[in-house]
């Protein structure tokens, strides 16, 4: 048995963390059972040596050895098998530990020679420092910026990550990155050069072009260090006596309306950096880097009123390279949007400019003579298609479309026999993609904001599609670091430049219990219950509030007639998106809504987060907390079925969400809930079996359906009318909607939205039967149905690689499934249950 799959911190050989006691990971090839490890490690010519500890666990935590900043680590790990037969010693991974201490640091933040103004936008401030190096042994470049910075030594970019230092609250905390640059120095002259824009620090976030909260003044932070042959150690860092202008090339930038480069131009470099401070904690984000990944390219098209237009087949975010010989003063300009209406292009669904007089999802260029080659710094955009306005001819092969995201590991692949089916598991797939910048986004156009509603319905789809676990820790302490001192979570992590009227919205049901579901999710997909003991406080204070809230009730609501005993458990204060956006066929939402309490969702969603909060507490050895919460479950549960059965509140209702809700969260007793059952499937049928819920209850839908008969859940999947899932491939979308009705809205909005995926969540665990079921354990229940014959999954989850497939044939059904090595599972058909080690198995189940 040898182990694979070295991970630090679910990490790949990081360079640049900052966790003193990280946790290593592996997973098993070959034999069936780990009974024991070894683990050596080597730290500056010092090994260390586990010796044989048993046990099947896959991951280490390191806690034997006293790390300092800049330790660089390198382990492997030995197994012994079921027969006690160690094998051989795996390949060798590494983690780098970052600066840890503050007094580690010699630089000082530097800005422009300038006084900047929160409205205004200035040229690309750029930074220059010349130096000479004797030789270089090891160089390390720490680097972080209130701003988004791009960096180039000796004319060569440093490092693949883009869009740095990624999206924080910059008033808690700034995340730096560590670059090995070894290879970039010479001995000799040396050019360190560094270019910083408005990034999410100041650049527009929401709609309406409010600039961000965090500040007026970009500033930069970096230091270079350098150990020659003979051992000395020298540092260069940001100071005053850095070279500054701001008359290069990038003439205006924004991360989400554009750039406008003029590349006749070169910076002076003629000024100085002015030394500022920024006191905030400097920590490593832990985390993937956002990074260039898939490349598409054009098909020319000419609209009906004359056009130029390069369509590139797929919604992506990111940005367009080009490669192109002009003459100076030559201009191209490019829009970027999802749509095309009637045949011509338009930002309609996207576009804010009727509300400000900034440019949007645009790039404008001005030609060098010669070659002219260039892909966005500064900004990435979502789009499928591209408006060029050029004065001299465009030749399509010479633009590509480039993916950028977050870099998150694919870890899963499904198929089935079912085209739109596999076409919406991909839409979601990319939509995911789309909207992971350092933080789980609402869409890569318009708002390119962290919702927090849209993370936590979404988190076990994305973890099915991702390894999504460094990435959903970063957004966990996101919202930590956005929590309200009354203990709400807010409505977006991190926090942006809202309208202080929208601030009310941030204790929303669904929204703000993010904080607590997506830490319940992480722990109980990869089995870590470290992110919980590190936020439980956190957590703790969020129950808290809901508990204070509890009873109290808001002015223009009316007091619902339950027993007065229960009314103590009711939410009736607060303001709330509730479902938010439900078909609009199904129901004529105004958005004065937003302006009440839901009282039926905020109470359900109360009881819902006294239940995982019981939990949790109980898990991490909180006795009392454990009680306190349940006995809340139990009164906000009480009050709820009250509630139901109130007129006001009636579960006669043809609004799904109303009924699945309560069904799912199972708030409701036994002749209630046989009632609200009988009562969704007459909803659906005057329907005609299409979806009609919103964000919050969509991804409950087919688990409840299930339940009452499986064939529902699939007839309401399979339904390829709008509203409903399969419509939007239907009609041509490569990513998910934000409304049911897309591009066949009179007034569409983003066709860039995740959280509609988050059905993907059913079609992974319950069609192909795939589920984490505890440490080292997984539950395999598929359940073929409907007129799809064939389906098949692969996932590689943090145990190891599970596969599930059944295909139906000749009056049987046919079930094909692999189990990791030092794994098992439950393995549940329709013919009965079966314990499995690992290994792979066939069976067939007559039909």
């Amino acid at each position: 048995m040898k182990a694979i799959r070295l991970r630090t911190e679910y990490l790949k050989d990081p360079v640049g963390i900052d966790v003193r006691q990280p946790r290593l990971l592996w997973n098993c090839e070959g034999g069936t059972t780990q009974t024991a490890y070894e683990l050596r490690t080597e730290c500056g010519g010092t090994e260390w040596e586990s010796g044989k500890r048993s046990g099947p666990v896959m991951h280490h935590d390191l806690t034997e050895l006293s790390l300092t900043s800049r330790d660089r680590v390198t382990w492997q790990i030995r197994l012994w098998d079921e027969n006690d037969a160690p094998g051989e010693w795996s390949e060798t991974a590494f983690f780098e530990l970052g600066l840890l201490e503050e007094n580690d640091w010699q630089a000082s933040w530097i800005a422009g020679d300038y006084k900047a103004k929160r409205s205004e936008h200035y040229p690309v401030d750029c930074f220059r420092k010349r130096f000479a190096a004797e030789s270089v042994k090891k160089a390390r470049l720490y680097a972080t910026a209130c701003g988004m910075y791009t960096l180039q030594l000796n004319g060569q970019k440093v490092g693949g990550a883009v869009l740095t230092p990624g999206a924080t609250d910059f008033t808690k905390r700034v995340q730096v990155q560590t670059y090995d640059v070894t290879e970039l120095l010479r001995a000799g002259e040396n050019d360190l050069t560094a270019e910083l824009a408005g990034g999410w620090y100041k650049s527009y976030l929401l709609s309406d072009g409010r600039t961000a909260r965090y500040g007026s003044e970009t500033k930069l932070l970096l230091q270079l260090e350098i150990t020659d042959a003979n051992g000395t150690f020298t540092v260069i860092g940001t100071d005053s006596f850095w070279e500054w202008s701001n008359d290069g090339p990038i003439r205006f930038a924004e991360n989400k309306s554009g750039e406008r480069i003029d590349a006749r131009m070169q910076p002076s470099y003629a000024g100085r950096a002015r030394e500022v401070k920024h006191p905030v904690r400097r920590v490593a984000s832990n985390t993937v880097p956002m990074t260039e990944h898939e490349q598409f390219s054009a098909k020319l098209m000419t609209t009906p009123s004359g056009k130029t237009v390069l369509d590139f087949g797929q919604n992506i975010a990111g940005f367009l390279s080009f490669d192109l010989t002009a003459n100076a003063g030559d201009t191209l300009t490019l829009y970027f949007g999802e749509l095309l209406e009637n045949g011509e292009f338009t930002q309609r669904n996207i576009d804010p400019s009727k509300k400000h007089d900034k440019p949007f999802q645009k790039l404008e260029y001005t030609c060098e003579d010669g070659l002219n080659s260039y892909k966005t710094k500064f900004a990435i955009f979502g789009f499928q298609y591209v408006l060029v306005e050029a004065s001299i001819p465009v030749q399509p092969e010479l633009f590509a479309a480039v993916a950028v995201y977050s870099d998150m590991e694919d870890t899963l692949s499904f198929q089935s026999d079912h085209a739109l089916l596999n076409q919406f598991v991909e839409a979601t797939r990319w939509s995911t993609k789309n909207n992971s910048a350092d933080v789980p986004t609402d869409c890569p156009t318009r708002e390119r904001v962290g919702w927090t509603g849209d993370a936590q319905i979404f988190y076990n789809t994305a973890a099915y599609l991702f390894d999504y676990a460094a990435f959903g820790r970063k957004y966990i302490r996101d919202m930590v670091d956005s929590q309200h001192k009354n203990g709400s979570y807010t409505q977006c992590a991190p926090r942006c430049a809202m309208h202080r009227y929208m601030d009310v919205l941030d204790s929303s049901a669904g929204w703000a219990d993010a904080g607590v579901l997506i830490p319940y999710r992480m722990w109980k997909r990869y089995g870590d219950d470290r992110i919980l003991r590190e936020h439980y406080a956190s957590m703790r204070r969020y129950g808290d509030f809901l508990i204070r809230r509890c009873g109290k009730k808001a002015l223009n609501v009316k007091r619902p007639k339950v027993p007065k005993e229960l009314q103590k458990y009711l939410v009736m204060s607060g303001l709330s998106y509730g479902e938010w956006l439900e078909p609009k066929e199904a129901v004529d939402f105004d958005v004065k809504e937003i302006g009440t309490p839901h009282v039926e969702e905020a109470t359900a969603y109360t009881a819902f987060m006294m239940r995982h909060l019981s939990e949790i507490a109980r898990a991490l050895g909180f006795a009392a907390d454990a009680e306190r919460f349940a006995a809340y479950e139990q009164g906000c549960t009480e009050a709820y079925r009250a509630l139901v059965k109130t007129e006001a509140f009636s579960l006669d209702t043809d609004r799904q969400a109303k009924l699945v809700r309560p069904l799912y969260m199972d708030l409701l007793d036994e002749e209630t809930a046989a009632y609200a059952k009988q009562r969704l499937l007459e909803a659906l049928e005057h329907f005609g079996w299409r979806v009609g819920t919103g964000f919050l209850s969509t991804p409950f839908l087919l688990f409840v359906l299930q339940e009452i008969g499986l064939e529902h859940a699939y007839r309401l999947l399979e339904n390829e009318q709008i509203p409903g899932w399969l419509a939007m491939p239907k009609n041509g979308a490569t990513t998910i909607w934000e409304n049911w009705e897309g591009t066949q809205e009179e007034n569409p909005v983003s066709l860039d939205h995740y959280s509609k995926g988050a059905v993907c969540e059913w079609v992974f665990s319950e069609m192909c039967g795939v589920s984490v079921a505890g440490k080292n354990r997984f539950l395999i229940a598929p359940k073929p149905g409907g007129s799809i014959r064939s389906a098949s999954l692969c996932y590689q989850s943090v145990y190891g690689e599970v596969v599930s497939a059944w295909e139906r044939k000749e009056g049987q059904t046919v079930y094909a499934v692999s189990i990791p090595a030092n794994t098992t599972a439950e393995l549940v058909l329709s013919d009965g249950k079966k314990e499995l080690s690992a290994g792979e198995y066939e069976f067939s189940v007559i039909e």
